[in-house]
C-alpha cells in the first residue's frame, strides 16, 4: 500500500519496498544522512521519502517541515507536535505512519525462516503453545506479527527497548488490543508483511519531551 490506509480515527499508515520510494532530498534529511553509514543513509533518506510523501498526501503544509528527535530518538515534525510520525524498515520494507492529536508507532517485519523455542517463548509468554503446532515458517510468521505489536507499542510511548516490548501482552493471531493508554492494531487483512500500528488516546496535543531540543542538538 503506498496511498495512505486510514485505520483508525486520524491514523494513517503507508508501506511498499525501497525501490518504489524516491529518496528524500530535504536539505536536513540529507544532512543527517551524510553522518550515517552509506547503507544505513539510504535506508534512512528512504523512510524519510516515504514519510515525507505520506504527509504531502495527507496534509502538504507539513511535507518540507523539519524532523527532530527526541533525547530517546523519537521523531517529532518541528513546531507540529501534535502530529504523530514514526518510520520503520526490515530490509527492503518501509513504513511510515502519521497521526493527529496522538503519539503513534509503526513496525513492519520479514519473518525469519524460522524462531527458536527460547525466542518465542520470550515473546508470547504463556501463548507460545498456540503456535508450537505450526511448521517452522507459519511460526516465525505469526512471532513476527507478535514482535511488530510489541516495537510498535513501545515506539508509540517513545520508551524503545527500555520498555521492554517482548513484555508486552499479545495473543498470536490477535488483530487489536491495548497496552496502557495506547491501542494497537495488526494489519493483517491489509500487509502481506507483518505490520502494525500503536497510538495514543487523544487527550489534546502531543507535547514530546525533547520536541524543541537547544539549537546544538536540532539535526
Amino acid at each position: 500500500m503506498t496511498t495512505p490506509l486510514l485505520v483508525a480515527d486520524e491514523v494513517w499508515v503507508a508501506t511498499t519496498t525501497a525501490d518504489r520510494i524516491t529518496p528524500s532530498a530535504h536539505r536536513q534529511d540529507v544532512r543527517r544522512a551524510a553522518a550515517l553509514p552509506d547503507r544505513r543513509a539510504r535506508e534512512f533518506l528512504t523512510g524519510r521519502g516515504l514519510l515525507r510523501e505520506t504527509l504531502a498526501a495527507l496534509c502538504p503544509a507539513l511535507a518540507d517541515a523539519d524532523i527532530t528527535t527526541d533525547p530517546r530518538g523519537k521523531p517529532w515534525l518541528r513546531g507540529h507536535p501534535d502530529v504523530g510520525i514514526s518510520v520503520s524498515h526490515s530490509h527492503r520494507a518501509v513504513a511510515v505512519g502519521v497521526a493527529a492529536g496522538r503519539t503513534l508507532g509503526v513496525d513492519v517485519q520479514h519473518p525469519a525462516p524460522s524462531v527458536t523455542a527460547t525466542f518465542a517463548r520470550r515473546l508470547l509468554h504463556d501463548h507460545v503453545g498456540r503456535i508450537a503446532a505450526l511448521p517452522p515458517a507459519r511460526a516465525a510468521e505469526e512471532v513476527a506479527w507478535v514482535w511488530t505489536v510489541q516495537e510498535a507499542c513501545v515506539k508509540a510511548s517513545g520508551a524503545g527497548f527500555t520498555g521492554r516490548p517482548w513484555t508486552i501482552d499479545v495473543p498470536p493471531g490477535a488483530r487489536t488490543g491495548r497496552w496502557g493508554d495506547y491501542r494497537w492494531i495488526s494489519l493483517r487483512d491489509r500487509s502481506p508483511l507483518p505490520l502494525s500500528c500503536a497510538f495514543s488516546v487523544p487527550r489534546g496535543p502531543a507535547t514530546p519531551p525533547g520536541a524543541n531540543p537547544p539549537a546544538s542538538e536540532q539535526t
